[in-house]
């Protein structure tokens, strides 16, 4: 009876499954960062880095690029309380940025 116990479940969960799950629970959002003609592109770069640590040099850099020739950015794709979390840290940086569903 004890080997009932530890054997595995006969059954077994997809990752699209998780994953489909996880979305349905956990819609994901942009965060979207704007150009400005107050801040030089050197502190763009560096509030990214700042404000959402997961980004690197060339991610902020690519980030910052595509803002300054289109006029917006997506920094990052999350849940929404993370993507909130992101935003006002961008904002405490006098950047423009907002979240919209993705």
């Amino acid at each position: 009876m004890p080997d009932k116990i530890l054997a595995q479940p006969d059954f077994q969960v997809r990752p699209e499954e998780v994953t489909r799950n996880l979305t349905r629970l956990l819609p994901p959002y942009k965060v979207i960062v704007f150009d400005d003609d107050i801040n030089d592109m050197v502190y763009v770069i560096f509030a990214l880095l700042q404000a959402v640590n997961t980004l690197t040099q060339q991610e902020a850099e690519h980030i910052m690029l595509t803002a300054h020739l289109t006029g917006r950015a997506v920094v990052v794709v999350c849940p929404k309380e993370v993507a909130e979390y992101y935003q006002e840290r961008i904002l405490s940086y006098n950047l423009i940025a907002t979240i919209e569903p993705e």
